[in-house]
């Protein structure tokens, strides 16, 4: 797109005439990335300042380089033109849009926020969506489904160039939806601006991300700017029976949908039954009643499904075709996800790593089976260290035995972090294991007949992180080996 057209209207300045017909490749905010004749735009971060990034996007090829008003100008060579704005973030997502040709306006976007079901909803949606016979992409925590790409999620929510031109490229496919999991971190940080959602999808609010958002009312904050920028052609589908979603309600300006358990609500579920295999109960709506039945364990799924439900209805779907993609779902990655195995217990892969997550989990589990459940857990590092005697509450009340280990410690020390768990216990029904690999072993060994082995904190994640390095780390892969290599009988 030439510079001149690119600027129109957002950028007021005369240009020099050799660049009013320079034709911009790429635009970014990362140097890290490709620049052949593109333009780089200076942001100053939460923990760097792009400006200090410059010379790497110079060589990287930006010819077209924008800086805030005020800054120090310095000289990168004939070739480079430098341009002021008052507000390098405003100009970025202006000139990011039309680059990218307003993509928002032509795929119906859905973007989906709460503290947990994100991801499994985005699931369901997708399947609804197939079973539909539409075209789907998805951006979320697991990875990004862009047609037939799948690309590695480094965020669950983009940056918003990112966002933009995936947005362009399910467009240019002629895909007609995107469902995105749209974080508390995202919202704050404007990634998601410029997208006009058709929906968006309020799960629960429960704690998590304090070390970022500092307070509750500030992360319900966050969440509530996406349901502040609906259109009133869009719809807001939330969770009746969450305190916070009664609070959305009175803020949310367009077309409502409600859904709940325990009160009364458009889409509500009934008849509820819960087994290890699955779960089958009635959604109750506007229309009528129809029965469910699906591989997902736990009250929690039933609200996950309601919400997909209720959107489902929405887009002017069948029940019976929400149904059959409901239905088609076998699992998602590292929720609640089993292990299948020749033993005689059974083992589960679960992402939660939160307190009200490894409360829904556990509470799941315990509905559905009287035996022992063995809980391998722990928590990140550099986050919200409150959360960690919290999580160590709910495992000591809700599971039979725990084995405390690491999860992604990042710069923290791994014994560190295990020393502030553990004081949440108030019996001694745990044991500590800083090794993780060698924690889930344990729990392994100590399994019996029957019983259950719930390995939370990770979920689909492949990898552990250190303060010094990354190292591979899938737990379905761990768990198998164990199983493949013990010399005992386990179970």
């Amino acid at each position: 797109m030439r510079l001149s057209e690119l600027l129109r209207g957002i950028y007021t300045k005369p240009l020099p005439a050799s660049y009013q017909d320079f034709e911009v490749c790429a635009i970014s905010c990362d140097s890290r990335e490709e620049q052949r004749d593109g333009l780089f735009v200076a942001l100053a971060g939460t923990t760097f300042n792009g400006e200090d990034f410059i010379r790497d996007a110079v060589v990287k090829g930006a010819k077209i380089i924008v800086i805030k008003n005020g800054s120090p100008i310095r000289t990168f060579g004939d070739d480079i033109n430098i341009l002021e704005v008052d507000d390098p973030k405003y100009f970025l997502h202006g000139i990011g849009q039309r680059f990218y040709g307003n993509p928002s306006g032509k795929i119906k976007s859905v973007g989906v926020t709460g503290t947990n079901g994100k991801t499994t909803i985005t699931y369901l949606i997708e399947s609804i969506i197939h079973a539909a016979s539409r075209r789907c992409g998805v951006i979320g925590t697991v990875n990004h489904r862009i047609g037939e790409k799948i690309i590695p999620a480094k965020n669950t929510t983009p940056g918003f160039l990112d966002n933009q031109r995936y947005l362009a490229q399910l467009a240019g496919l002629g895909i007609d939806y995107c469902v995105m999991e749209a974080s508390s971190h995202a919202l704050d940080q404007g990634r998601l601006d410029g997208i006009d959602f058709s929906a968006g999808i309020f799960t629960n609010l429960t704690q998590d991300h304090l070390d970022y958002h500092k307070t509750m009312e500030d992360y319900f904050k966050a969440k509530s700017l996406l349901f502040m920028s609906l259109s009133s052609e869009s719809v807001a589908i939330i969770n009746a029976d969450d305190v916070y979603g009664q609070r959305l309600l009175a803020l949310s300006r367009c077309k409502i949908l409600t859904y709940a358990i325990d009160r009364p609500a458009d889409v509500s579920a009934q008849n509820i039954t819960y087994h290890l295999s699955g779960s089958r109960f009635e959604i109750v709506f506007s229309l009528g009643r129809i029965k469910v039945q699906t591989r997902f364990i736990g009250k929690h799924n039933v609200y996950n499904i309601l919400a997909a439900f209720a959107w489902g209805l929405f887009q002017g779907f069948g029940p019976e075709v929400i149904r059959r993609g409901i239905e088609h779902l076998a699992h998602v990655p590292g929720r609640l996800d089993p292990v299948e195995n020749n033993r005689n217990f059974f083992i589960f892969v679960d992402y939660a790593h939160t307190e009200d997550g490894l409360v829904n989990v556990l509470r799941s589990l315990r509905a559905v089976s009287p035996e022992k459940i063995i809980l391998v857990f722990g928590c990140g590092g550099d986050r919200d260290r409150t959360k960690r005697p919290k999580m160590a509450r709910a495992a000591c009340t809700l599971a039979d035995f725990s084995i405390v280990t690491s999860d992604n410690p990042r710069s923290e020390d791994p014994q560190a972090i295990i020393n502030e768990i553990v004081p949440g216990f108030t019996k001694s029904n745990y044991e500590t294991c800083i090794d993780r690999r060698e924690a889930i072993g344990r729990a392994l060994k100590l399994a019996q007949k029957n019983q259950i082995v719930l390995i939370a904190g990770k979920g689909h994640e492949d990898y552990q992180i250190f303060k010094d390095r990354t190292i591979a780390f899938n737990e379905r892969e761990i768990v198998k080996e164990f199983l493949e290599t013990s010399k005992q009988p386990l179970g």
